[in-house]
């Protein structure tokens, strides 16, 4: 039998991450594909753990031999997936779960087959709700807040067209009933 990809989307600081640790230790069947990335690493991080670290040469390499199943640029460096993460978990029965931008779950849903896709998207609320918790989180130039809010509506357009298996709401404060909720979903697909 194959396997699933969960693709877990939304806005950022919708709370994408923090679903995904809430249900990190309640299903170990899970398994949590890396993206790779031209971005600077960061002192905690290692190459293989966190993400797989690539030069822009050797990204864009990748990308002319289609090694990735997505990918984008984002802040001027490139994030991608590639197939051979994934793939071969499919084919072995597995179920993984990606948080990613709408930007590459539209990609991926052109080369993966339906019945092995889910897209699970998080809901947070209104641009003014989104905005307060981007500020909340740090400072930020106001042209780079422009650039999220046009993102932000890109984003919204994928689930208000319904391209999203399930919907997760994750208003302000409501953090604990989106955790459920995405609880049940990853429940439902995994069957335990």
């Amino acid at each position: 039998m194959k396997g699933k990809l969960i693709l877990l989307i939304g806005p950022s600081g919708s709370g994408k991450g923090t679903l995904i640790n809430h249900i990190r230790p309640l299903f170990s069947e899970l398994v949590y594909p890396k993206s790779c990335t031209t971005r600077a690493m960061r002192p905690e991080e290692k190459t293989g753990e966190h993400y797989y670290f690539l030069t822009v040469k050797d990204f864009q390499e990748r990308v002319a031999r289609g090694d990735f199943l997505e990918y984008a640029e984002y802040g001027g460096n490139y994030y991608g997936t590639l197939a051979s993460e994934v793939l071969p978990l499919l084919e072995k029965g597995k179920v993984a779960l990606k948080e990613l931008e709408v930007q590459g779950a539209r990609q991926i849903r052109e080369k993966i087959a339906k019945d092995e896709l889910v897209i699970v998207f998080v809901n947070a609320g209104t641009w003014e709700e989104m905005e307060a918790r981007i500020r909340a989180r740090s400072a930020m130039p106001e042209a780079e807040l422009l650039k999220r809010k046009e993102r932000y509506e890109d984003e919204m357009s994928f689930m208000a067209n319904n391209q999203a298996d399930f919907i997760i709401t994750n208003p302000m404060c409501k953090v604990e009933e989106a955790k459920a909720q995405f609880e049940g979903v990853i429940r439902g697909l995994v069957g335990s």
